[in-house]
């Protein structure tokens, strides 16, 4: 894992090390951070070092060929671009260690995040490691069908949808919900950046108090459009209607509102819709990437124009979150561990080594 902070991957990660993996012993490594602090809590084995987009490539390459030549590990699994690449480079001569990568969001857009230039480098990246790749897991049928397309790759590509704690959620994060004119309590949590597209939110929610003067709206999160949001909502005349906390503890904060509202651009298999159908909480939702494969479809926007928006979060809450889809995540764990041992018997065969389970 290449970054050290908290957010969707690292909660992937957390969660698969607390359920643990049947069959197998996990180690992660990561950077030194809020992750592996977390991760240590959790009894989980981890490793701190030189790794990831702060240490740079070359230094990534030789801390996981370090680590490798420690623990010989039956696999190296990775998470993020940059764990992908590091350790398709430090596994490239390496015919004993098996390597999966868990794809979790490609955006079909290379030029959501990336200039044209950059994108088409990456890309060319990413098919060479995927050469050397035994395994991809994609967490959503979405991603799967985008890596494809995208790609090409070689190696098997197989579904394993996120999954949470669904008794852990619902006691933390359901509350009561109020109807519409009761003083609506819409929810936000997400990067304040342009691609979750808040900007709209705020157009939106201003049609939304205007019928319902009581109603507050939460744009819970950090990032580089917090300034202009709050300037946005007070040139509308919102005020203390709308509310910027900065990072907050979702579960709660879930249990307090009565909609969630995602107008991303692009979305993989969203933990914050998991949790939000989890717990009961109505979700409106862009219909991109696996939104679908979580929310019904009358939860769904095909567009985010004012109009459109207000009147799917007055559905949601009259008419709650509808039949959502939400996995279990120690079915994820027994899945992607049952995955593992496939592939990592597999190339034991092809190498001639034996290799027992511990």
């Amino acid at each position: 894992m290449p970054v050290p902070d908290l957010g969707g991957v690292a909660r992937h990660v957390l969660d698969v090390a607390g359920v643990g993996l049947p069959g197998l012993r996990l180690a992660v490594l990561c950077p030194e951070g809020p992750l592996a602090e977390r991760l240590r809590e959790r009894g989980a084995a981890v490793f701190t070092g030189p790794f990831g987009p702060d240490a740079g490539l070359a230094a990534s390459v030789r801390t996981l060929r370090r680590l490798v030549r420690t623990l010989r590990p039956a696999a190296v699994h990775t998470h993020l671009a940059y764990a992908d690449l590091a350790a398709a480079a430090a596994l490239a001569s390496d015919r004993r260690t098996a390597l999966i990568s868990t794809e979790h969001g490609i955006a079909p857009d290379d030029t959501l995040y990336n200039s044209a230039a950059a994108a088409r480098v990456k890309n060319l990246a990413h098919r060479a490691r995927l050469r050397r790749t035994d395994l991809v897991i994609a967490v959503a049928q979405s991603t799967a069908d985008v890596l494809a397309a995208k790609w090409r790759p070689a190696a098997p590509v197989r579904v394993i949808r996120n999954g949470v704690d669904v008794a852990a959620v619902r006691a933390a994060a359901v509350g009561e919900r109020r109807a519409p004119g009761e003083g609506l309590r819409v929810l936000s949590l997400s990067r304040l950046s342009p691609e979750k597209r808040l900007d709209r939110l705020v157009e939106a929610f201003a049609g939304l108090h205007a019928q319902d003067p009581a109603a507050r709206l939460t744009l819970a999160g950090s990032g580089p459009l917090a300034a202009d949001l709050r300037a946005q909502a007070d040139a509308l005349g919102l005020g203390d209607a709308v509310t910027l906390p900065g990072h907050v503890d979702p579960w709660p904060a879930m249990a307090e509102h009565d909609v969630l509202v995602q107008l991303s651009a692009w979305e993989n298999l969203s933990y914050t819709l998991l949790d939000a159908a989890a717990a009961g909480l109505p979700a409106v939702a862009t219909d991109v990437g696996g939104n679908g494969e979580i929310l019904p479809a009358e939860r769904l926007v095909a567009d985010i124009e004012p109009s459109t928006v207000l009147e799917a979060v007055r559905r949601a809450a009259t008419e709650g979150p509808g039949p959502v889809q939400v996995g279990d995540v120690a079915e994820m764990a027994r899945q992607t561990a049952e995955a593992t041992l496939d592939v990592v018997e597999r190339r034991a065969r092809r190498t001639g080594r034996g290799w027992v389970s511990p």
